[in-house]
């Protein structure tokens, strides 16, 4: 085949060549026609460089003389296509082909599942692997070492690790080789997901094979181990690389300033910018774009500011990708109005916004409860006619939703669905809440029931909003029905879950179902919340269940689960409505203990009830008690008549006793005990 000028083709203009070949034809004239090869020779020489319009012209100058195309001139313009990127074009112009009598050879279709695995038509790439390989009627080409490759990468695209090793195996069955590319493509497909052990073993077993790793082996070895949580390991691999004279390029560098972003070491990355420019890498947009990622982990305000300084500086133009990475690194710290005034500099600057602009843009005012806001951004990306994110679904309906528009979510919801996205779980749970909102048990009962039937598995988040949509519906018995779905399930009890249990349970007054939730609870005691604790005490104490109520106390103290002051008010209003005065100045001697001081209102409580409930006998006893507390913890607390109730307010001591603070249940968090205080 006449291709020998291919690789000096890369190098010169094409333009030039053509010119050349040109003055050559014109001047050779009629009496000596160019060949099929020297016509072949300048298609390559415009296509090798990706001017695929020049190769063009001189296929048809090539017809047109009467010089018919033969399988190299066909490979030669599929070749420029796929160097040009013209990947439709590529499998277009096979087509044509295809009617003609001239027959695919391997690298033919080499070209065309290269094209197809850009395109992201992973099926009829197979199809023509699998032919290629079952030698199917029409096609009596070999696969090689390029087409096992080109597989391998494909899988590895897709994240189908397995079936990208199975390929690999597959081509050392056959008798193949793998050279440097296929080992690359097999060591790349395990970093992209972070399996550095797999990778580090790919990368030894390169070594031993005879093969010497090259930049691109080094930095995928590189970005497992950052992947995998290792920058320290990454660094190592990192200078191993220059240890072994393989100089890191642009994209080395990029990796491990990624493995530093992403795993916290937010000043190495930044050292590591400086470093490569030391060494004469300039970094480029994607360096930035990494940094700027890194920054919002690591809610650093001022380093966001500072690379957008250094990036302007360097003369470094932020793309969409950049933008993104810095707005959202905005949102994660807080930082809003700067978000926005990013934003409308990215506007500004004529940088085209995408889907994932403006997800991170309203699910941030989402986050921040800024719905209007929020909305205002959903119209103006409807208007840019940018399509609408799965993301960007979910949270215009928790926007609309909280905004009281649940006419509007559900329309958002369907139309998700026309546009032809599968809702998962987190857009079904965010319509569930919607439909609490709007106090819709009904409907909200059917998207779960939809969820079921869409094979979506529901979480814990979802099932706890449907049982908080039957508590606040007064449906407490179907609360138990979907707790006894979350056990089939094998759905982890939440914090949320158990609180809507113990709600349920209250009403129903279904004390074996409370038992079985303090048993769930068991050694998780320390992953439940305060809140959640304090409203299954104040369950027990109210249904006068004092004994287990004191028992499930002791487990939680036991635990070292947190603790706060409204869990010894629970405690103590429950044993004074139950009139044990006993065990209610012991727990106020707890409280001393743990360093945790009565409130007034606490010591009066019961020194009320001994003027009016205890008897004269009892009484005398529970003032000299509260006043060895007063003497012993130096309180000022006065036991006289003047500062009891009176005769008048006895009818009123059981309501007091329970309304006199708010709900026990829903108190702030600066109210909580600190959890390493011992009430003992």
């Amino acid at each position: 085949m006449a291709l020998g000028n291919e690789h000096h083709g890369r190098h010169a203009p094409s333009s030039c060549v053509y010119l050349h070949f040109s003055f050559l034809i014109n001047l050779c004239g009629s009496d000596i026609p160019p060949s099929r090869s020297t016509y072949n020779n300048l298609i390559n020489a415009c296509g090798s460089s990706g001017n695929w319009r020049e190769a063009l012209k001189v296929c048809k100058k090539m017809t047109d003389n009467g010089v018919g195309p033969d399988l190299v001139t066909h490979n030669i313009v599929l070749s420029a296509y796929k160097t040009g990127a013209q990947y439709l074009k590529a499998l277009s112009y096979f087509e044509l082909m295809k009617g003609t009598n001239v027959r695919p050879d391997t690298t033919t279709l080499n070209i065309v599942i290269h094209c197809l695995v850009k395109l992201g038509r992973y099926e009829e790439a197979v199809e023509i692997f699998n032919s290629m390989r079952g030698k199917r009627v029409g096609c009596s080409c070999n696969p090689d070492i390029v087409t096992y490759t080109s597989i391998m990468h494909m899988y590895s695209v897709c994240g189908q690790i397995e079936n990208c090793q199975a390929v690999f195996n597959t081509l050392v069955a056959e008798g193949l080789k793998p050279n440097i590319v296929s080992y690359n493509a097999l060591l790349g497909a395990y970093a992209s997901l972070g399996m550095s052990k797999q990778a580090s073993s790919i990368f030894e077993q390169m070594k031993h094979s005879g093969m010497r790793p090259d930049v691109v082996s080094y930095t995928s070895l590189l970005n497992a181990y950052g992947r995998s949580q290792q920058p320290v390991k990454a660094r190592e691999i990192f200078d191993l690389m220059r240890r072994n004279n393989c100089k890191p390029n642009l994209v080395s560098y990029n990796a491990l300033i990624d493995a530093y972003g992403s795993n916290g070491f937010l000043a190495e990355a930044v050292d590591l910018l400086r470093e490569m420019e030391q060494k004469g890498v300039q970094p480029n947009v994607v360096s930035i774009s990494t940094l700027l990622a890194a920054c919002g982990r690591c809610c650093h305000k001022v380093k966001i500011d500072s690379i957008l300084k250094a990036a302007k500086m360097r003369g470094i133009k932020l793309n969409t990708i950049a933008y993104n990475s810095a707005i959202g690194s905005y949102m994660n710290i807080g930082e809003y109005e700067k978000a926005l005034m990013l934003y409308r500099c990215m506007r500004d600057k004529k940088v085209k916004p995408d889907s994932v602009t403006f997800n991170v843009l309203i699910s941030g005012s989402c986050k921040m409860s800024k719905y209007n806001e929020a909305l205002e951004l959903l119209v103006e990306m409807m208007d840019l006619k940018i399509p609408l994110s799965k993301e960007v679904y979910s949270s215009a309906i928790c926007a609309y939703s909280k905004q009281g528009q649940l006419v509007e979510a559900e329309s958002m919801f369907n139309m998700m669905k026309v546009a032809g996205f599968h809702p998962d779980v987190v857009a079904y749970t965010t319509m569930l809440h919607a439909y609490n909102i709007g106090e819709n048990w009904e409907k909200a009962f059917a998207v779960f029931q939809e969820m079921e039937l869409n094979n979506v598995q529901p979480d814990s988040v979802a099932c706890s909003a449907l049982m908080r949509g039957f508590n606040k519906g007064s449906q407490p018995g179907k609360v138990l029905l979907v707790a006894q779905f979350i056990r089939d399930k094998k759905i982890p009890f939440t914090d949320s879950i158990f609180f809507e249990l113990v709600s349920a349970c209250s009403v129903l007054r279904d004390w074996k179902m409370t038992n079985d939730i303090i048993e769930m609870m068991g050694t998780s005691l320390l992953t439940i919340s305060v809140g959640t604790l304090n409203h299954l005490l104040l369950s027990l104490g109210k249904a006068g269940r004092i004994e287990t109520m004191m028992k499930l106390f002791l487990k939680i103290v036991a635990s070292g689960a947190d603790i706060n002051s409204t869990t010894y008010s629970v405690l103590l209003k429950n044993l004074l409505a139950a009139g044990n005065w006993r065990k209610y100045i012991e727990v106020m001697q707890w409280m001393e203990e743990a360093g945790v001081r009565p409130s007034t209102q606490m010591y009066q409580n019961i020194l009320s009830f001994a003027q009016i409930r205890s008897g004269t006998e009892h009484g005398a006893v529970i003032k000299e008690r509260i006043a060895y507390l007063k003497r012993k913890y130096d309180y000022p607390i006065s036991t006289s008549k003047d500062d009891m109730m009176t005769q008048q307010e006895e009818s009123n001591i059981p309501g007091r006793l329970w309304d006199c603070e708010p709900d026990l249940c829903f108190l702030p968090p600066e109210m909580e005990l600190d959890p390493s205080v011992n009430p003992f």
